[in-house]
């Protein structure tokens, strides 16, 4: 019985001290919250944390990170954050049972490793974003120091009486008071951080995006195939992939945000507000964007109809040159207010094409995911060097000055986008029935366009797909074709031909450093 009554009171005391481990996380977590909501939101430590994680993430980590999670990737990075703080917080409340100061100060020194992950954010405005992960820690530490001293044995009576055992009561009470401390706390910082969101998002409803002085064209008849299956030639805004680091979403306020242009050659620096951008004459365009990190057939591509300032308009105002006619930067570095930074070269941003600062997108302002109020595309580029979202800096640089933060990562500087074509229906391991069965998808070539596509049943010849109507060498192209399927597994293969004459390339390549290429197969059993 004695070794029975042992196991159990070591068990009772180490559930003491995980539980006091956690009850001192959360209280940090929430304190931390408050302190956030207060002082910047972006300053919260799992924000901070997390992207400093991203960017200490390899390229080829990253890649993954999007293949295998998609845009859940940045949920299971803040899932994993937690859960790792969990586990050290269960760790340091058995510590602290045998030695308070000790856990509690392990407390103290993951808000210094918060505090100071927030002072290297790119974002960072200074010393108050280290306020969050210090308001908090010092509250987990002095949380679990007092959890931890009333878990301790109640030592028996002299006498020999009745007594013994743990002081549960005193235990219970205080994680009780600890525990609605906390979740005010939280929810507190969950108010303050709300209010701020909400100006922005009030901002957003309140704009009002004017007519653009140059209408896109409009689209021939033929550019939409009914096909069941296929992809839409207009991407919905909620629907359009969403690729970047933000482990939170930037709600910026119409009404603070600002534009500054400067750097090499600029000879007349700018900063403009919202208003006098939307007052200027607006371009809208059908253009198709893709992201450096889609796979061959895979879904980070989409089309949208934009609305904008044409950046070269801006970039001439402010006495900028083009490389070819003279001018001293060939770089321009875009930046986030997230701390982004990606770089374009002034050349294509100058040479005729419809590159742009974005006000709308599907005749709406821009959603918060995708950069309101004001983002930065150009059309034939990769998104990692040309659609820099929610951007509040322009400055010109040289490729040899400076490396934005993909290239530093290991991308290439710059990026273009390769011929690409994918296969929507049948999808894979689909199980069609013998007969016509209508194989369909998408290309893209954006500033070449697509003139051809062909579609190859196992190793037969090539065969020329029905291809929709072209809205423009900046957007993709539908295509269809009716296949005569006869009963068996099959494997369908698709190739692009460019308008400059190149077919899509066979030579399968990752994403690192400058796209995918390859062509795109399914495998199908007809039945």
């Amino acid at each position: 019985m004695t070794g029975v009554s042992s196991f159990r009171s070591k068990l009772v005391r180490v559930t003491l001290g995980a539980s006091a481990g956690l009850l001192a996380g959360f209280t940090a977590l929430a304190v931390a919250e408050l302190v956030a909501g207060l002082v910047r939101p972006a300053a919260g430590p799992v924000t901070v944390v997390g992207g400093a994680v991203i960017d200490r993430t390899p390229a080829a980590v990253k890649d993954f990170a999007i293949r295998a999670f998609g845009e859940n990737d940045k949920t299971v990075l803040r899932l994993g954050i937690l859960a790792v703080l969990a586990l050290v917080a269960l760790a340091l409340g058995t510590l602290a049972l045998s030695h308070r100061r000790a856990g509690a100060a392990g407390v103290l020194l993951f808000g210094i490793v918060g505090a100071t992950a927030a002072l290297g954010r790119p974002d960072s405005t200074g010393t108050g974003d280290a306020l969050p992960s210090l308001a908090g820690a010092l509250a987990g530490a002095l949380v679990l120091y007092v959890l931890a001293s009333r878990a301790v044995p109640v030592p028996a009576p002299a006498d020999g009486g009745a007594g013994g055992g743990w002081n549960r009561r005193g235990f219970l009470t205080a994680a009780g008071v600890t525990v609605v401390a906390a979740a005010s706390a939280g929810g507190l910082g969950r108010f303050f951080t709300g209010r701020r969101a909400r100006g922005a998002v009030a901002s957003r409803e309140a704009l009002v995006l004017p007519a653009p002085a140059s209408p896109a064209p409009a689209l021939p008849a033929g550019v939409r195939l009914k096909v069941p299956g296929i992809t839409p030639f207009t991407t919905p805004a909620s629907r359009f992939y969403r690729v970047d680091t933000a482990l939170t979403v930037p709600k910026v306020d119409a009404g603070t945000w600002r534009l500054r242009i400067h750097g090499e050659g600029v000879t007349r620096p700018r900063t403009y507000t919202l208003d006098q951008l939307l007052a200027r004459p607006l371009i809208e365009r059908d253009i198709t964007l893709t992201c450096v990190s889609n796979e061959v057939g895979g879904p980070y591509v989409g089309n949208a109809r934009w609305l904008g300032v044409p950046l070269a308009d801006l970039l001439e105002e402010a006495g900028v040159l083009p490389p070819s006619r003279g001018g001293r930067a060939d770089q321009l570095v875009a930046r986030s207010v997230d701390g982004m930074t990606l770089g374009s070269p002034v050349e294509d941003l100058m040479d005729g094409r419809d590159a742009m600062l974005a006000v709308g997108m599907n005749g709406e302002p821009l959603p918060f995911e995708h950069g309101f109020p004001v983002r930065m595309l150009v059309p034939g580029l990769y998104g990692y060097v040309s659609a820099c979202k929610w951007i509040t800096g322009i400055e010109l640089t040289a490729f040899d000055a400076y490396d934005p933060y993909w290239v530093r990562r290991g991308w290439a500087r710059e990026a273009p986008v390769k011929t690409q074509s994918r296969i929507d229906t049948p999808k894979p391991f689909a199980r069609p029935a013998a007969g016509t069965v209508v194989v369909a998808g998408v290309a893209w070539a954006q500033r070449r366009g697509v003139t051809r596509v062909q579609i190859r049943v196992d190793d037969g010849p090539w065969r020329d797909a029905d291809l929709a109507a072209r809205a423009g060498v900046d957007t993709w192209r539908q295509w269809s074709y009716r296949w005569d399927a006869t009963p068996g597994g099959h494997t369908l293969t698709v190739r692009a031909t460019d308008g400059t004459g190149r077919v899509q390339t066979e030579r399968r390549t990752r994403t690192v450093p400058d796209g995918a290429s390859g062509r795109h197969g399914v495998f199908v059993t007809v039945t």
